[in-house]
């Protein structure tokens, strides 16, 4: 049997059906994607705003300083427009960080230290080192304080610029970057607090520690949480306001409180049943429970996430654009620019910082062997990544107006964050282009990245001469029958063969691919992988939650420690590193197979792959230490 090719029989999001008819602006949107039309719309509204602050600087004034009063009776809150962006709307994109900040901390990418030591170590860096270089360009000059405006990596630039010009198969380099611009993040929110608050009153912000106490507590009622939610949420933004902290700081302190899990069996398991229930019986009723039970079996941070993230990307991140890059650009603005040391310490801060300061500590990091750097992580994607890391905007925009007081030299700094952006993001893009056309293409998907070790499904000796690496799915039927041709590999080959199973889940074919492996993780931790392996694909049409907990109990397991591990954040990361390492190498069809560290593309019956095996290992064609030296080679 041939390498199997698999074929899609369902609609295909990518490509349209022509009888359904799309509006322009939503079909532009989906081939774009969310992050490359964030990304542009985001640089738009910079150009917009340039061009409109130089043709017509009086109405940008004028249009941005027109006064807004809210209010009942005496109680009134009177805003500018630009005002009303960076304190009121911009709030909701701290909020929206923060949530992504709470979910990384709670079950993603910074949850296990071995993971996040390395972005973490190269976000704190990445603060530093462009702070001090800032601090010794600019010295002098009188607005040394101004050093946060460079600190500040802009993540939604940042995402849709490595879409637009990051190497492919990149998912890997995606996960590190989006951990170190949590780290970023938090960094930089931190030092807002701390740095750049005039007018302190601690007073208000009993009232805000109180609110906050309600948010916490308010996750244990039974139902109308969102009024309640949103009520306390103002009342701490008010009260932020009134202390002097940037109200906008709020937002990222009510979203660390937002509650966020994983969903547990019992919420899938009772939102099926009233799915269910409406098949047969379909009322408004039952429609209305099964609706609401789906959407509470998603945690409330995720679901929050997914509502607020276009009006943030598509309206709140382009409007804070337009109300802040207006930078007049005038032979004089531009000649004072070019010997202004606080200009030039922004760019050199944002360029030559991050990029130092990030890639220094990674290749540091690397060379004392703390934490873990997956394959796929070269030196010329990293290096790529650290230059994207020089776009500075949307915080660092933010940050001028509260560090630098004097309009003159706040547009010399602005003029730096622009200058220093398009710098970075063609640096990058140079970067990208030359190491990835320097990789050797052959290599790609053909040499096994990540060598075999302890930590994977390894069936037989560590030291055994011959090894065979599969990439599966155990919802694939191809991965079925081969499963039996290599159950006849293992009784012949004895103790002369590793065979290690990794996770290449097929998301768009397989709807429960991710379950199932994710069970078989919950399984290893009891030291049952591979009969719980055996077990889903004997019984592939059987893979709904209760059938994981059904097959753990005929094995013998703790179901109880079952089901917690399989919402833990270690499960779920375990499955998502064998994902972006079949990305890395760009494996499409399953099973993907590996022999002694090569790609096997022949066929995959029990004889042929003894044969492969056995010429692998007298021939010496590829030793099992080959991958581990391509390995360390990039």
């Amino acid at each position: 049997m041939s390498l199997p090719v698999v074929i899609d029989t369902s609609p295909d999001p990518e490509r349209p059906d022509p009888n359904r008819r799309e509006i322009p602006i939503a079909s532009f949107v989906r081939r774009m994607g969310p992050t490359r039309t964030g990304a542009l719309l985001l640089l738009l509204a910079t150009a917009l705003a340039i061009v409109w602050a130089n043709v017509a600087h009086d109405s940008y004034e004028t249009f941005w300083d027109t006064h807004l009063v809210l209010g009942l009776g005496d109680l009134t809150l009177d805003f500018t427009l630009h005002a009303l962006v960076n304190d009121a709307l911009m709030a909701l994109f701290f909020f929206t960080l923060g949530l992504e900040v709470r979910r990384e901390l709670t079950i993603g990418e910074l949850t296990s230290w071995s993971r996040a030591v390395v972005p973490v170590v190269a976000g704190l860096c990445g603060l530093v080192v462009p702070a001090l270089l800032y601090v010794l360009v600019a010295r002098g000059s009188g607005w040394e304080s101004a050093w946060g405006v460079v600190i500040s990596t802009d993540t939604a630039f940042l995402v849709g610029a490595l879409a637009l010009i990051g190497p492919r198969a990149g998912g890997r380099l995606r996960v590190f970057l989006l951990a170190l611009a949590v780290v970023d993040d938090i960094g930089a929110l931190t030092i807002i607090a701390l740095f750049y608050t005039e007018q302190f009153d601690p007073v208000p912000l009993l009232v805000a520690a109180a609110g906050m106490v309600g948010i916490w507590f308010t996750r244990h009622l039974p139902s109308g949480r969102a009024p309640i939610y949103t009520t306390l949420a103002i009342i701490v933004w008010l009260a932020f306001l009134a202390s002097g902290v940037h109200p906008s700081l709020a937002g990222i302190a009510v979203a660390l409180l937002v509650p966020v899990y994983r969903p547990s069996r019992q919420d899938v398991e009772h939102a099926l049943a009233l799915a269910r229930t409406f098949r047969q019986s379909p009322t408004t009723e039952y429609a209305r429970a099964a609706a609401n039970s789906l959407r509470e079996s998603i945690s409330i941070n995720e679901r929050l996430q997914s509502a607020y993230a276009p009006y943030v990307s598509f309206v709140i991140l382009p409007l804070f654009a337009l109300a802040n890059a207006g930078v007049q650009v005038s032979m004089e603005g531009l000649a004072a620019a070019a010997v202004s040391p606080v200009t030039w310490g922004v760019v050199v801060g944002l360029v030559v910082g991050k990029l130092i300061g990030v890639l220094g500590s990674t290749a540091l990091v690397r060379a004392l062997g703390i934490g873990e750097l997956g394959p796929g992580l070269t030196r010329g994607r990293l290096a790529g990544g650290a230059a994207l890391c020089g776009v500075g905007f949307t915080l660092s925009l933010f940050i001028v107006d509260l560090a630098i007081d004097d309009e003159a030299v706040a547009n010399q700094a602005r003029m730096g964050i622009l200058l220093a952006s398009a710098i970075a993001f063609g640096l990058a893009t140079l970067i990208f282009r030359l190491t990835e056309h320097a990789h050797p293409a052959e290599e790609v998907g053909h040499v096994l990245q990540r060598p075999v070790t302890a930590r994977d499904h390894v069936y037989g000796p560590m030291d055994a001469p011959m090894t065979l690496v599969e990439y599966g799915d155990f919802q694939c039927g191809f991965c079925l029958k081969t499963s039996g041709a290599i159950q006849e590999v293992v009784r012949e080959l004895g103790g002369e063969l590793r065979y290690v199973w990794r996770h290449a889940p097929l998301l768009r074919y397989h709807p429960n691919a991710i379950a199932a492996a994710e069970a078989s993780e919950a399984a290893a931790r009891q030291g049952k992988f591979f009969e719980f392996e055996r077990s889903l694909f004997a019984d592939q049409l059987h893979q709904q939650p209760r059938d994981m907990l059904r097959r753990a109990e005929e094995l013998g397991l703790d179901v109880d420690r079952f089901e917690a591990d399989l919402v833990s954040p270690g499960v779920a990361g375990r499955v998502r590193d064998d994902m972006l390492d079949a990305e890395a190498m760009e494996i499409t069809a399953v099973p993907t197979i590996f022999i002694n560290g090569r790609r096997h593309t022949g066929p995959h019956d029990a004889r042929s792959l003894i044969e492969a095996l056995r010429r692998a290992r007298d021939t010496d064609d590829v030793s099992t230490a080959r991958p581990e030296a391509d390995a360390a080679r990039s």
